[in-house]
């Protein structure tokens, strides 16, 4: 039970936003980045830092970029070892059958996973989905709850799917605000811009049935560091978009829904990704996995465990300054008991400034740490004892 609540304490500090150095909104600063969306917001990745709030809050449907969430357990799955690239995966009837955005996969038709991701991120391929989810999951609807969740560990509270994919149902709803956590969460997963900033690709290249892939989100060519994430449209949720670039360091999320055309959709997301790199800077404290310090661990294989950064810590100003008065503090937990978990929560880094939280990141453990054998603790104490009779 403590790793349990050890790992949603980690999903929590993570994933959760900390707005700092105050929020933009549309009503009372004149800032008008997405006057023709029905929702927007744009978020500095890094530090959680919402530059922009327009009805961010407002539950819409969130069409294809329904798949943010797909990837994410993808990638966890990944990360899991409980499936690899290579694995191959059968296309059901019930995938092969999914209508929209799709690759036309076959029933009986087997994929790599790498090449079901590919499909997914790049030509958000509705049939690549539902295999991936029955891949992971057994079942289309054991996945959707798996999606379900993860929304609640990352703390969304106006998110529900009923679907992978994005094609309509009822009670299937987001906001731009959740779609801007999970697309943090995601990020978080650094090699999925390798899939979602390609521009185009090939599937089945040794095949007669070659199918070439091209992004649907065509910032990726058009705006110089863009790199992902997902597009979205259906008749009720017009066109939208969370969109990622980074550039000097600085990585930004930005997030359009209802917005009425293709074109309008990609120049508001351009607006916001403009206006944030020129007004705004990020200076790099921690990077991700960095070791902040070792604390001891008591009853383990290793009496110690090297504590280091669940992702990288950063500090956000306007362009040009430098960061002043930034206090540090570093909470780590002085009742560690073995068996750790690598990942496991083991404490926070907090940064303050002016008195305030700008920031806090997850500490973890970098290795696991295996409970000893009761012949090891007791050489051990016995060492400290001959240790303890010499100092006297």
């Amino acid at each position: 039970m403590k790793r349990i609540f050890a790992g949603l304490l980690v999903l929590t500090m993570v994933c959760s936003i900390i707005p700092i150095e105050g929020l933009a909104k549309d009503k009372g600063d004149g800032l008008k980045l997405a006057k023709d969306a029905k929702s927007a917001i744009l978020m500095v990745a890094d530090t959680g830092t919402v530059l922009y709030n327009k009805n961010a809050d407002k539950k819409l449907p969130p069409a294809s970029m329904t798949k943010i969430m797909t990837m994410l357990l993808i990638m966890e799955a990944l990360n899991s070892g409980k499936i690899s690239l290579d694995d191959q995966v059968r296309t059901s009837e019930h995938a092969a059958s999914m209508g929209g955005s799709q690759i036309f996969l076959e029933e009986g038709e087997t994929m790599k996973v790498k090449q079901m991701l590919k499909a997914i991120a790049i030509g958000s391929a509705n049939d690549a989905s539902v295999a991936m989810a029955e891949k992971i999951a057994g079942s289309e609807e054991a996945f959707v709850k798996m999606m379900n969740k993860k929304a609640k560990a990352l703390g969304l509270k106006n998110t529900h799917f009923e679907n992978p994919t994005g094609l309509p149902a009822e009670n299937h709803y987001s906001t731009a605000a959740d779609m801007a956590k999970m697309a943090r969460a995601l990020l978080q997963h650094e090699e999925i811009t390798q899939y979602t900033g390609l521009y185009q690709d090939y599937l089945r290249e040794d095949t007669d049935n070659k199918f070439w892939l091209v992004n649907t989100n065509r910032l990726v060519k058009t705006y110089p560091s863009v790199d992902g994430l997902k597009t979205g449209y259906t008749n009720e949720a017009k066109y939208c978009l969370t969109a990622t670039a980074e550039k000097d360091g600085m990585r930004l999320i930005a997030v359009v829904m209802g917005a009425p055309t293709t074109k309008s959709r990609n120049a508001q997301v351009a607006n916001m990704l403009d206006y944030a790199f020129s007004q705004y800077q990020t200076h790099k404290m921690y990077d991700k996995g960095q070791i902040v310090k070792k604390v001891h661990v008591d009853k383990g294989v290793s009496n110690k465990v090297p504590v280091v950064t669940a992702r990288e810590v950063a500090v956000l100003t306007k362009k040009g300054e430098s960061p002043k008065n930034i206090k540090k503090s570093i909470k780590v937990k002085d009742d560690l008991k073995a068996p750790l978990k690598k990942g496991d929560a083991i404490g926070k880094i907090v940064l303050k400034k002016d008195g305030k939280i700008i920031t806090e990141v997850s500490l973890i453990a970098k290795s696991e740490v295996p409970r000893a054998s009761w012949w090891q603790l007791f050489k051990r104490s016995i060492g400290n004892f001959t240790v303890q009779s010499n100092f006297h």
